[in-house]
């Protein structure tokens, strides 16, 4: 029975780090600096960026090749995306400071997609570069 609870509350403490982790890399990549070009396509200012321009940044995602590199894409972010949605949407009413929450982890989504596409445009203008001098 000791042996039971004590693994239970390994994994729990393991699946607790792993999504600190993870939400420190969410964070970390999104307080990169966004290129222009990209809120251009989107039509938005850095600061305006919300996470209703999720939606947007993850097509532009889908839509921009990759050249070189195992950057892969979004992973688990369009999950989180809709998973703090439909949290913030039932119980946002209940409390404000839960909807605020909401609004900040979609923002922080959209940041993120908006980087990746950012990294993934200059990736492929360095790969195609380097095939025009060839």
């Amino acid at each position: 029975m000791f042996s039971a609870m004590l693994f239970t509350i390994s994994i729990v403490a393991l699946a607790q780090f792993a999504l600190y982790y993870w939400r420190a890399i969410l964070t970390g990549v999104a307080a990169q600096p966004i290129p222009r070009e990209i809120l251009e396509a989107v039509q938005v200012e850095e600061s305006g960026l919300c996470g209703s321009d999720f939606e947007k940044l993850a097509s532009l995602l889908t839509c921009t090749p990759e050249l070189k590199g195992n950057h892969g894409g979004l992973g688990f972010v369009p999950t989180y995306f809709k998973v703090v949605g439909k949290i913030s949407s039932l119980f946002g009413q209940l409390s404000p400071a839960l909807a605020s929450w909401g609004e900040q982890e979609r923002a922080l989504c959209a940041r993120y997609a908006a980087v990746l596409v950012g990294h993934r445009l200059e990736a492929n203008l360095v790969q195609a570069a380097s095939i025009r001098s060839c």
